[in-house]
């Protein structure tokens, strides 16, 4: 059987992952992400309003007119997970293919508001639910599975997709997480029964750490980080504001759970915050307070910082939006003075995340924290662990899965090299078995 990568999105550049798989006759496009810094560089851009071919343009969503150059019928689009960079282009690609989307319960979900939200284009693609160790018919000859993985988000998988010459491993996003806040641990045992049984013609990887020594540490870790600062602040009586990734619900379920522990009233707030920590309440990922706030129109969360200001912002946490600087969001807001909240010489602003190593996520962070600073407030920055493996996680990878050919993929050319000779330091050769690709190339596997 003809088995061949086409390498859409994701291979020169952080974002707008997209990966197609033909497998004879059939075809599963893995990942149909949003390259955000295109996005942020533009003054009041509204990508719900936009044409596909425009964003294309602007390099913020996949090209995937190499498509075309695929013979057979796409029969399943199959996100990874929810963060934008891997599904914010669904709403703008998916109605070009006749095929089901397909994901885990919480992506699923994630991907039905993208749709809701979308003005351009009408996208009826069936949204089909499976969880990690289940697999689906693909065609006559292939089947799709999903592997449970730990990552930043909850609900990941990576996608398996069996073929008589073996299994293609899509490996974007994950850590070794063995003691993750939420869900299970990395199913390692299946990864290593997969490449036993059947054996992995292909390994597409996540590079964005490579270059990274040692082990990512668990979510546990970031957790009795940011458990100190909280209890450190314990007896601070100004104000407190922290950030995190609004996707990351372990991280949020923390936050609210320490800033209980130090007598303050937790709230969440920003459009996005309240969407994600809603769907992941509604679909019993995570049980939040009965009384926890969540806000996202700009009206509400005005009304809330008032509430706090009258109140004294001794008595609560604001876990707000803003972490990367974007320019929209609440702590930039804030840090503008944009708000009714008043940050005041001393108080407290914790960064539970780390910058996305990219110049336009960069410098916003810069600009954002020097307005805060600006302001007389206190930084606590890089309370974090990645969602992205390390050296040794990667050693661990190779070792369980033993492929015959590695695609390195989400990072530009320059640091997927380091993927590279990390493979290459296992036996692996480039040009041979190690395929080093560009945006819109097709990697011939088997004929």
């Amino acid at each position: 059987m003809e088995v061949e990568i086409a390498t859409i999105g994701g291979y020169e550049e952080v974002g707008r992952q997209c990966t197609a798989v033909r497998a004879g006759d059939d075809v599963v496009i893995f990942d149909m992400g949003l390259n955000l810094s295109k996005v942020l560089i533009h003054d009041n851009v509204e990508t719900e309003q936009m044409h596909s071919l425009d964003l294309i343009d602007m390099g913020a969503i996949p090209d995937d007119r190499v498509m075309s150059e695929i013979e057979g019928d796409v029969q399943a689009i199959v996100p990874t997970h929810g963060h934008l960079d891997h599904i914010g282009a669904i709403s703008k690609l998916a109605h070009r293919y006749d095929a089901p989307i397909v994901s885990a319960p919480f992506t699923i979900e994630l991907v039905k508001q993208q749709i809701q939200g979308e003005s351009k284009f009408e996208v009826d693609n069936d949204l089909i639910k499976m969880d990690a160790g289940e697999t689906m018919q693909i065609g006559d000859d292939t089947e799709l599975e999903f592997v449970n993985i730990t990552h930043s988000i909850i609900d990941a998988i990576n996608p398996v997709l069996h073929t008589p010459e073996g299994a293609v491993v899509y490996g974007l996003d994950k850590r070794m997480d063995h003691t993750p806040v939420i869900g299970d641990p990395i199913d390692m045992d299946r990864f290593r029964e997969i490449s036993r049984e059947e054996g992995v013609l292909a390994y597409i990887e996540d590079c964005t750490n490579a270059a990274k020594k040692g082990r990512t540490p668990s979510e546990r870790v970031a957790r009795e980080h940011l458990r100190d600062v909280m209890m450190s602040l314990e007896d601070y009586d100004g104000g407190i504001v922290a950030t995190t990734f609004s996707s990351h619900i372990a991280r949020v379920k923390s936050l609210v759970e320490f800033a209980e522990e130090i007598g303050r009233e937790p709230v969440l707030l920003g459009r996005s915050m309240e969407k994600y920590s809603g769907t992941a309440e509604r679909l019993g990922f995570v049980d939040f307070p009965d009384d926890l706030g969540m806000y996202g129109h700009r009206k509400s969360v005005d009304r809330t910082f008032k509430r706090i200001m009258k109140e004294g912002k001794e008595n609560y946490l604001p876990i707000v939006t803003g972490h990367q600087g974007e320019p929209r969001a609440m702590l930039t807001r804030m840090g503008r003075g944009e708000t009714p909240y008043d940050i005041e010489d001393g108080d407290k602003v914790i960064f539970s995340a780390r910058v996305i190593p990219e110049p336009t996520n960069e410098g916003q962070r810069y600009q954002s924290e020097q307005l805060l600073r600006m302001q007389g407030a206190h930084i606590y920055d890089d309370i974090h662990v990645s969602g992205h493996l390390s050296q040794e996680g990667h050693y661990q990878m190779l070792e369980a899965l033993q492929p015959e050919n590695i695609v390195p993929a989400h990072q530009n050319l320059e640091n997927l090299a380091k993927y590279v000779d990390l493979c290459e330091s296992e036996g692996y050769n480039l040009g041979d078995d190690i395929h080093l690709s560009r945006n819109g190339n097709v990697i011939q596997l088997t004929e």
